[in-house]
């Protein structure tokens, strides 16, 4: 019991030279990770509490001047929510545009936090070792949830054992596998825990366990963005491999998963996935088809507002409009009002040309800063991939992740890297 309660204790940020501020700012973040997979509305307490006593200690260290000017460049975020603010002048659906600045302030917070806080290489590690221990739980709970579903459906609906098995296996693999947490999120969260054990030998029980649960999950969730930046990642990961022994062998396990990931239902699902075969079918994710459609829909009206933009509020308002106009192909679109599903693109129909300019710069900066190593280039390419198919700054749960990790990447003496961290 003494050795549970030990181990447990030694999970959380116990430095002997830190306060209590910073031991409560770090443990709420590693609890929020921990429950970020599981439903978005659990971690935003924890959250909060890590921004108060995150502006405690910012305030603190201000009085003792120990502010670390050499990460700047977190400045960025904050400029991007005052052009996020401003656009709220020239905005008309000032409610929704006020609703989007209250789930934006950790983009302003959050970097200025960081500014101040002075980490190691264990406590930022810490965070993402309390996200895998989120993912493999918000994995069990889904696949007993799919589970539940699946077999309470078929005891009703069949006669026989064989019409049984078919049928729970069709209905399994067609349902949605995370309806608390779109799976764009949740694919995004995997990737880069895989990014960091996937460096590592799996030498123990436990790391391989927690492999084999991720590459299942990610499979589950047949996020298509998370499934192109796996394939680039493969191959960068698997280009660094000197022995050619092993190269081959690594080429022919990737090439054989690469046939199983796309023979996944999920896939391509518009084509493959029907309302008949699906359990829960009322927020299907979008096709790649209608995909496409939202993107084109959406340069359209850029190239009606391009400066400035419709403002933070008028982005979906105008977006919808523009799919009416565009007639019969947008009525699904219209029916659930998607937004541009391109981050890159909701920033410039939202700001204009300012605020895209900041966001690339942004990654052009971080895709700068992480070109030394492959391992480094793959975390950065799932946040930028993800962007390009989500808008992931429209979400909660994706504003927070975003104002957390990338400040943390760009940061000068603890980014994540090879090892998940580089001490310079």
């Amino acid at each position: 019991m003494d050795k549970t309660i030990k181990h447990i204790k030694s999970l959380f940020y116990s430095d002997e030279n830190s306060t209590l501020v910073q031991r409560v700012f770090w443990n709420s973040l590693y609890i929020a990770f921990f429950l970020l997979p599981i439903d978005i509305h659990y971690p935003t307490p924890f959250f909060v509490l890590a921004i108060v006593f995150g502006c405690i200690n910012m305030f603190k260290s201000t009085v003792e001047r120990t502010i670390l000017m050499e990460n700047k460049v977190l400045l960025v975020f904050p400029l991007y929510f005052l052009v996020l603010l401003i656009s709220l002048f020239y905005t008309d659906n000032l409610s929704d545009g006020v609703d989007l600045i209250v789930r934006s302030l950790s983009l302003l917070l959050f970097p200025i936090i960081f500014l101040f806080v002075k980490e190691d290489a264990s406590s930022v590690r810490k965070l993402f070792d309390f996200l895998l221990y989120g993912l493999v739980c918000s994995f069990f709970m889904n696949l007993s949830t799919v589970l539940y579903d699946v077999f309470t459906t078929v005891q009703v609906e069949t006669t026989s054992l064989w019409e049984y098995v078919t049928m729970s296996w069709r209905l399994f693999m067609n349902d949605q596998f995370s309806n608390v947490v779109s799976p764009s999120y949740v694919s995004l969260y995997i990737l880069l825990v895989l990014s960091y054990y996937l460096k590592k030998e799996l030498n123990t029980v436990w790391r391989l366990f927690c492999v084999l649960i991720l590459f299942a999950y990610l499979f589950l969730l047949a996020n298509e963005a998370a499934y192109y930046t796996l394939f680039v990642m493969g191959i960068l990961l698997i280009w660094k491999v000197k022995d050619k022994s092993k190269r081959y062998l690594l080429v022919c396990l990737f090439l054989l998963g690469t046939i199983v990931f796309v023979k996944n239902p999920h896939f391509f699902h518009n084509r493959s996935r029907t309302n008949d075969t699906a359990l829960n079918t009322q927020d299907l994710p979008i096709s790649e088809h209608d995909r496409w459609l939202t993107w084109k829909a959406a340069i359209m009206a850029i190239e009606e507002a391009p400066l400035l933009g419709y403002g933070i509020g008028d982005a979906k308002d105008v977006l919808v409009a523009k799919y009416e106009e565009l007639g019969v192909e947008y009525q699904n679109h219209i029916k659930h009002r998607y937004n541009a599903h391109n981050q890159f693109l909701q920033t410039w129909l939202e700001t204009g040309v300012v605020g895209i300019f900041i966001l690339l710069f942004v990654f052009t900066w971080l895709a700068f800063y992480m070109r030394r190593s492959s391992n480094e280039f793959a975390v950065f390419l799932a946040l930028f991939i993800a962007l390009i198919f989500e808008s992931m700054l429209v979400r909660f749960n994706g504003i927070v992740f975003f104002s957390i990790i990338v400040p943390l990447l760009l940061k000068k003496k603890s980014i994540l890297s090879s090892r998940i961290i580089r001490s310079v």
